[in-house]
């Protein structure tokens, strides 16, 4: 499986348009140790040219731009894209889809919490239908390991994973989730067996959550924030990390001390805020990470199992 990190930040991107904390200042600056990241995406294939997106970032143009492998280029108009999984109803992992409205219809995999929210809260599909080819097809999403497939990845199966995190902030559920608003998804071979875990947003790490992290054999997880106050510090925002979903890195109860009872899997973390001070790697935090063996995805990042 070809893995292909799009994007590697959390919503607003770094820099954000609005925001002057040390990481945007320091990347507007100059500063060298400081990536430019767009909000995140992956994207994975079985044979390099048939591509499965998860999630549509509002910057899905820009990181088209940068992957020449999404590109068309045996007919006057194609994608490569041919099936997109969404894993929750976050704007910064939907509103992209507006900007793939010429490619309709779109293959989509969500559950059905998720198809609501897109279909009422935040009418995306509904929009969609009057573009050419009517929008979306709906393929459900179930639970608990009920696998589905996707065509084009004929040797791999797809399970779900429900999370504990959050509703969307425009949502009727928000502080009040259900079972299906969000997921983490398990990518398995069925011929090698080998599995990728892909849970950007992680807001409890249950026993059963742990134990499927455990046994995957790549991992990319919710990196959103180091301290559960960040945004508090910072000025931005009177909610901790957990009321928004997120686990912190740091703390007796962090990811990090999570990750360090895992043996298997290469631990990359996707979904981190402009705030997070391992994103500037002269950081003190950035050096704990990685001596934790630890990695930061980065935009354009590629990753095989």
């Amino acid at each position: 499986m070809k893995i292909q990190v799009l994007g590697s930040s959390a919503g607003g991107g770094l820099p954000q348009f609005n925001c002057n904390c040390d990481n945007c200042k320091g990347y507007r600056e100059g500063k060298p140790s400081i990536k430019r990241r767009t909000q995140s995406s992956i994207t994975i294939s079985e044979d390099g040219e048939n591509w499965v997106l998860f999630n549509t970032s509002p910057d899905i143009l820009e990181q088209i731009h940068n992957s020449p492998f999404l590109q068309p280029k045996d007919t006057r108009r194609e994608t490569k894209i041919k099936a997109i999984v969404f894993i929750d109803a976050q704007i910064d992992h939907t509103t992209g889809l507006l900007m793939l409205r010429e490619g309709c219809p779109h293959e989509v995999y969500c559950t059905k919490e998720v198809h609501e929210e897109l279909n009422t809260s935040f009418p995306l599909f509904k929009m969609l239908t009057h573009w050419d080819g009517g929008g979306v097809k709906y393929n459900e999403i179930s639970f608990n390991k009920q696998p589905f497939e996707i065509p084009v990845m004929p040797n791999y199966e797809f399970y779900a994973m429900p999370l504990i995190s959050n509703a969307p902030p425009y949502s009727k559920y928000r502080d009040k989730p259900r079972i299906g608003d969000n997921i983490g998804v398990v990518v398995k071979n069925k011929l090698t067996g080998k599995k990728l875990f892909y849970l950007p947003g992680l807001g409890v790490a249950e026993p059963r959550i742990i134990e499927e992290m455990s046994e995957a054999d790549v991992l990319l997880v919710d990196g959103t924030l180091w301290t559960n106050d960040e945004m508090i510090k910072n000025g931005f925002s009177k909610k901790l990390g957990t009321d928004m979903g997120h686990i912190p890195l740091s703390g007796d109860d962090g990811l990090i001390k999570i990750l360090d009872g895992m043996s298997k899997p290469r631990k990359i973390l996707i979904h981190i805020n402009n705030t997070n001070p391992i994103l500037d790697e002269t950081t003190k935090e950035y050096a704990k990470l990685i001596s934790h063996g630890i990695e930061i995805s980065y935009d354009g990042m590629s990753i095989e199992i």
